[in-house]
């Protein structure tokens, strides 16, 4: 393994204070407690490596960037960049641990700072505030909330045993000393409930039953909600009494690898499925309404349980399909060479019909932001709605 050479200790100071600059003159950063965290809590300890992205027209490579075989300077300098970055592949791949520029899907990584405050500051934890984090990731975030609340205060679970070992390694190298469990965070921590406030830094499907049961009424959740077509939304819940909570997406364009009970099942069988009768007419809303973030989101809401796929059947062109293997039913749009599209739609769902539908319902409401939508969540039910509680929405998959 490849020796970190001497930190410039200085140098890495001066870094964090420019990084506090930054956030706060985007307006990331507005807590002068969160800002001393950011500029007290050495980021380098969390990302000792990692990988840095580079396309190509056959595929996206990961290249390592290790201090010791890099330049330490330039590796310093991009650790207190405003940006995310991934420290594991496939969920065994460590940068540390190879030679050169590999393929791979992120799974770890340290979000850009800038989210990370910002959530941080929507949970808004007051001194004294027991808060669970679902996700240590590399341990930078738990880190910052380790120096605003107390390593005491501070409880976060990381599913993967080898995150999870190096996310402690580096925290107990700060010098925080938090409660750090190994395990499925969607099952919280209940050893140490009640919480005033949960922060999740990956996305679900739904609220897990257990973080509604473990933390206290009047306490705060912080979770992104996606799905298998990857639309995404920042939610601020209150939670109730007897396992209810409510609240409003917050704004900005957030997403976050999803919690792994929560992944998309393994695509199979799908060019058999394509090829099955299907009834054909004019699209209304063609594919790019799953490009668009707001649109991308309204359509998951409608077809919880689908997934997109691009590929071609029967050796003809690319298109686009969306298809749900639970239920053997797919859409797939079909340009008609006049600037539209047609779509085909097999099995017991009408995929298209139901997104459709619920485009045409936020179009109706003026096109609003994430910001008009809100989750309100009952022991049987969780909802998304638009505009009020007691508007058009859809239920997120049980």
């Amino acid at each position: 393994m490849t020796e970190t050479p001497p930190l410039d200790e200085h140098r890495a100071a001066e870094l964090r204070h420019a990084l506090a600059d930054r956030l706060e003159r985007d307006g990331y950063l507005w807590s002068a407690a969160w800002r001393f965290a950011v500029e007290a809590v050495p980021r380098h300890e969390f990302v000792r490596a990692y990988f840095r992205r580079s396309r190509s027209p056959q595929a996206t490579m990961w290249t390592p960037v290790v201090p010791g075989r890099d330049d330490a300077e330039a590796w310093l300098e991009e650790v207190y960049t405003d940006d995310t970055l991934v420290t594991q592949l496939d969920g065994h791949m460590h940068p540390a641990a190879l030679d050169g520029p590999v393929q791979g899907d992120p799974t770890s990584s340290s979000t850009l700072p800038s989210l990370v405050v910002r959530m941080l500051q929507d949970l808004n934890p007051q001194d004294g505030d027991r808060v669970l984090e679902v996700g240590t990731g590399t341990g930078y975030s738990t880190a910052l909330m380790c120096e605003r609340l107390g390593s005491e205060h501070v409880t976060s679970v990381e599913i993967d045993p080898a995150a999870a070992e190096r996310a402690r390694a580096a925290i107990t190298a700060a010098g925080y000393e938090p409660t750090l469990v190994s395990g499925d965070g969607l099952l919280g921590h209940p050893e140490g409930a009640p919480y005033d406030g949960l922060i999740a830094t990956c996305s679900v499907r739904t609220v897990p039953r257990a973080w509604l049961e473990q933390v206290r009424p009047g306490g705060t959740i912080i979770t992104t909600v996606s799905g298998w077509l990857y639309g995404s939304g920042l939610v601020k819940l209150t939670v109730g009494e007897g396992g209810a909570a409510g609240g409003r997406f917050l704004p900005g364009t957030v997403s976050f690898m999803i919690a792994r009970p929560h992944a998309a099942p393994a695509v199979s069988g799908v060019a058999d499925l394509l090829t099955q009768d299907a009834d054909e007419r004019p699209a209304r809303v063609g594919p790019e309404v799953l490009a668009d973030w707001t649109t991308q989101f309204v359509t998951q809401l409608a077809v919880p349980g689908a997934q997109y796929i691009g590929m071609s059947a029967g050796g003809g062109p690319m298109l686009d399909h969306v298809v749900d293997l639970a239920t053997r039913s797919f859409a797939t749009l079909v340009p008609d060479g006049r600037g539209g599209c047609l779509v085909r739609q097999g099995g017991p769902l009408r995929l298209w019909d139901a997104a459709e539908e619920a485009i045409s319902t936020w179009r109706k409401a003026g096109s609003p932001p994430q910001t008009e939508f809100g989750l309100t969540v009952t022991p049987n039910r969780q909802r998304v709605w638009l505009g009020s509680p007691e508007g058009s929405g859809w239920d997120l998959p049980a």
